[in-house]
């Protein structure tokens, strides 16, 4: 009887935790849903690199850091969403610089799309990522190096990198990153709806969603 009493004990117990660990998961998409809806403004700015076309009715932002590993491993994913659907989707680059000297990266990729060559240079700088980032510290020298092997203008780099336009839009990314309440990149809104939890079938499911909605 006891052996009995004890299971059904453990049994209640183990319901609860997950039960309780189910609303705090729910309750946490909840809360991010909310502060995403109240601060929709902070999602998308003039200045945003936007990929795709403007008439596409489901828009991914994203925060990224282009010193950040998981987003170089998300870039392509990304890409392939927007390829399977190439008139629907569109990505709205924001950026979130947490690694130290990552704004130097952005400031790079802010100046070389004033040369027209923007994506261009952030596929190249991803692509070659280990060579400029060590120990989660962006090594300016070796950023500049990547820049002079893709034939940009250099000194009109350096001149454009020292815009106070690329500072503002810096510091305006990093905070609206802080209303939206992000703290780690890449980070993702679908429509405006953040990721419930992070990962590619996550945000394949967001978009799913958002597609059957948009083009019923």
């Amino acid at each position: 009887m006891k052996k009995v009493l004890f299971a059904a004990t453990v049994l209640l117990l183990l319901v609860g935790f997950i039960g309780g660990a189910l609303y705090h998961n729910a309750r946490q998409a909840e809360r991010a849903d909310e502060v995403a809806a109240v601060n929709a403004s902070a999602l998308v700015r003039e200045h945003a690199r936007v990929l795709g076309p403007a008439h596409a009715r489901v828009e991914i932002v994203e925060f990224l850091d282009p010193a950040c590993g998981t987003c170089r491993r998300f870039y392509p994913l990304v890409k392939d969403i927007l390829a399977a659907h190439p008139e629907r989707i569109r990505l709205v680059l924001r950026y979130a610089p947490f690694h130290d000297n990552a704004d130097y990266a952005v400031a790079v990729l802010e100046a070389a799309g004033r040369q027209g060559r923007y994506w261009e240079t952030l596929e190249a700088l991803l692509d070659t990522q280990d060579e400029w980032v060590a120990n989660h510290r962006v090594q300016p020298e070796q950023v500049w190096r990547q820049a002079e092997r893709l034939g940009l203008d250099m000194e009109r780099l350096a001149q454009d990198m020292m815009a106070p336009e690329i500072a503002r839009l810096i510091a305006q990314d990093l905070e609206d990153a802080r209303t939206l309440q992000v703290s780690k990149t890449p980070e993702f809104f679908v429509n405006g709806r953040p990721l419930p939890s992070f990962g590619l079938e996550s945000l394949r499911r967001l978009v799913d969603e958002a597609l059957a909605r948009e083009y019923r």
